[in-house]
């Protein structure tokens, strides 16, 4: 609301605005998106239930790191 503005054109900025920041701040999750089909709800539960376990749980960061490592011994294993 802090960027709030009247009229239709304040409407698009303000759409602008939260588009650009969620391109910003999300761009590698949909890409991973993208790649295994926007609309599989497998996948899509899947993702949200890992950003749930690793932003409400209790090992949060402990997952985080773990599927980190993971992603990058899967990434050096595809190049192998």
């Amino acid at each position: 609301m802090e960027h709030w503005q009247e009229g239709r054109w304040g409407a698009f900025g303000i759409g602008a605005h939260h588009g650009a920041y969620c391109l910003g701040c999300c761009w590698a999750l949909m890409i991973v998106l993208f790649v295994v089909g926007v609309m599989n709800l497998v996948w899509v539960a899947a993702l949200a239930a890992f950003v749930l376990l690793e932003k409400a749980g209790p090992y949060g960061t402990a997952v985080a790191r773990v599927a980190g490592a993971a992603l990058i011994v899967y990434g050096v294993v595809m190049m192998a």
